[in-house]
């Protein structure tokens, strides 16, 4: 009973957790509810480390993510924060900008709907 065991402490480097903020996140999820809508998407995962918040859709629950949108703020100086990666893995936008990299998804999102 004599033992203390303190919280931990935010680190003086940078934040403990990297997040998405209410803008960005009501901007991925109205993307979400809009491809779920269309019969594409059925679940959604979010992952929040300390270097990278990691947006991931999914198809069915059991398989890999069709597409992760990943915001790095180490790289905002660099390449841009935000990042959409595909199935395999690769890289398909990277910028500054949210909507312009959610801009290829947004535009599959269209070519459901004519179908």
């Amino acid at each position: 009973m004599s033992n203390i065991t303190p919280f931990p402490r935010k680190q003086a480097g940078g934040p403990a957790q990297t997040g998405f903020d209410r803008i960005e996140l009501s901007r991925i999820m109205d993307l979400y509810g809009r491809m779920v809508s269309a019969g594409h998407w059925r679940d959604y995962a979010i992952d929040l480390t300390r270097d990278v918040a990691i947006f991931s859709a999914f198809r069915r629950t059991a398989e890999r993510p069709e597409f992760r949108i990943e915001k790095r703020p180490a790289l905002r100086h660099r390449q841009g924060m935000w990042a959409l990666i595909g199935e395999a893995g690769a890289v398909l936008r990277r910028g500054h900008d949210l909507a312009g990299v959610l801009a290829p998804v947004e535009r599959r999102l269209v070519k459901l709907v004519e179908d």
